[in-house]
């Protein structure tokens, strides 16, 4: 006689999750279930969603670490608990962080003496190191401008249309103007000559880019600096420089020791740099510092007895994580600045061996320079028929995450596809990516020319006459592929 017995809803000796009721619903979108579920559950339901991210590792687009050793993993986890804020509480922790504001100021050439310690903090990425250091020139200039009986409700930044988005919210949120410096075609970085012509008696500051996001060349700091020495004499000003160096600040100093970018230029009055990137920690650390302490506003400074000691504080944000400053001193520490050249020189190596794959397919226009930041950015000779949005979209299929977009204003005609070379992505990577890109070409030489027909097809149903230039074709296709691309963004809720 065999003996059944049915498994109630509330039955938890059912050992896999397939074969619960977990798998059978779906899972909370907007509002929280009334019952809990087994964390093994919870874990499986949810990995097993995150499987449909794409992998790290191949995401290109991203100038973000994905890789760090087991060691500094383990570091963090043990960390993960702790609230950086908590100073009293986690002294060491505190002076890690100090040990690492030191360390990057001195990899900055900081004007500092024996022993001296450095003005600067931890922050959770440039974005806010630049908040930071915008907020300190705006204070400084009002001071300024109020010591002068002169008006001070009018400051204005001077920077390049190629600066990362954080600079447009720092205008926006704090109120101050910014004027941008129109890109060229073929010319992709601030030109020095035209920010200096924009300078003027408002002006709190010039940020010049160690690393565009766009083609990762470095702006030339020494010449901004010159220029602005010189207008400064004329005029009685004071202009100051910010750099950011959110991308090369780790790479200069091991590259190009004698490139004259960082406080050894008068003018450069802080610097910020992101820790997540090439400072090799994963997604939640920059820096900013100061060239010295008469750069960093008193007033600024919070000072707060929290929980038993006095606090100097100058952040956005409260509370926040320990781990990544763990990490960054880990890092600073582990790799020196001997293993830290060994990171950008094969960095910059495995670009080239890419730069120069490419190149070979004659097929492709190299955007991006071989000094600045270790990436490739590369357009189609011929984009008449397919363009560098299809190739990104097919690329995809073999787990490449490489993205194209257009040009800021004044060369939006152009468009790019990028690969940002990380510590991770070997020589290997870069073979096997070429040979990739090579079967994309080969593929989407065998299909039609989907955008172009369907541009010239509606063009004649128009009967229109006007035969457009090659600019305004190439405008009229990267706008249906930004439209197209857009749309599968609101398919999938993705949010930008």
């Amino acid at each position: 006689m065999v003996l059944s017995k049915a498994a109630s809803e509330n039955d938890l000796s059912v050992h896999s999750t397939f074969a619960s009721r977990y798998v059978r619903v779906s899972l909370p979108r907007f509002k929280m279930a009334e019952n809990s579920i087994p964390k093994d559950a919870a874990y499986q339901i949810i990995n097993d969603e995150l499987m449909l991210d794409g992998n790290p590792r191949l995401n290109f687009a991203s100038f973000v670490t994905t890789w760090m050793e087991p060691e500094c993993d383990k570091l963090i986890m043990d960390s993960i608990n702790k609230n950086y804020v908590d100073m009293d509480e986690y002294p060491v922790t505190t002076e890690l962080q100090n040990r690492c504001v030191n360390m990057i100021a001195h990899l900055f050439n900081a004007p500092l003496g024996e022993g001296e310690a450095a003005v600067g903090v931890g922050t959770v990425g440039s974005s806010e190191a630049i908040m930071l250091a915008g907020l300190a020139f705006k204070r400084k200039w009002q001071n300024k401008m109020k010591a002068q009986g002169k008006p001070y409700d009018k400051p204005n930044i001077v920077t390049g249309a190629n600066v990362q988005v954080c600079w447009e919210k720092f205008a926006r949120y704090f109120e101050v103007e910014l004027k941008e410096v129109k890109l060229e075609d073929g010319y992709y970085v601030m030109d020095p000559e035209k920010a200096v012509e924009m300078v003027d008696e408002n002006t709190i500051c010039v940020a010049a880019i160690l690393g565009s996001t766009l083609n990762g060349e470095f702006e030339d700091v020494k010449r901004l600096n010159d220029l602005l020495v010189e207008k400064n004499k004329e005029t009685g000003w004071d202009t100051p420089i910010h750099v950011d160096a959110a991308s090369g600040g780790f790479i200069a100093p091991f590259l190009y020791p004698d490139l004259e970018w960082d406080f050894r230029l008068p003018l450069v009055k802080s610097i910020n740099v992101s820790g997540h990137k090439y400072g090799l920690v994963y997604a939640g650390i920059g820096w900013v510092i100061w060239r010295t302490k008469e750069d960093l506003p008193e007033e600024l400074i919070f000072h707060i007895n929290y929980l038993g000691a006095d606090q100097p504080t100058f952040t956005l944000n409260f509370s926040k994580g320990s781990s990544q400053v763990i990490a960054q001193y880990y890092q600073l520490i582990r790799l020196g600045y001997e293993g830290y050249k060994n990171v950008m020189e094969n960095c910059q190596e495995n670009a080239r061996v890419l730069r120069e794959g490419l190149e070979k397919t004659e097929r492709f226009n190299i955007v991006s320079k071989e000094i600045g930041v270790p990436l490739v950015a590369f357009s189609l000779k011929d984009n008449s028929r397919h363009n560098e949005f299809e190739i990104s979209e097919h690329l995809r299929r073999f787990g490449w995450i490489v993205p194209a977009y257009t040009m800021p204003p004044n060369a939006e005609h152009v468009t790019v596809l990028r690969v940002v070379i990380r510590e991770d992505f070997s020589r290997t990577l870069a073979e096997r990516l070429v040979n990739d890109i090579q079967k994309v070409l080969h593929e989407l030489d065998t299909l039609p020319a989907r955008v172009s027909a369907k541009l010239a097809a509606a063009e004649e149903s128009e009967g229109g006459v006007h035969k457009k230039s090659a600019m305004e074709v190439q405008l009229e296709i990267t706008n249906v592929w930004k439209k197209f691309v857009a749309e599968k963004k609101k398919i999938k809720n993705v949010i930008c």
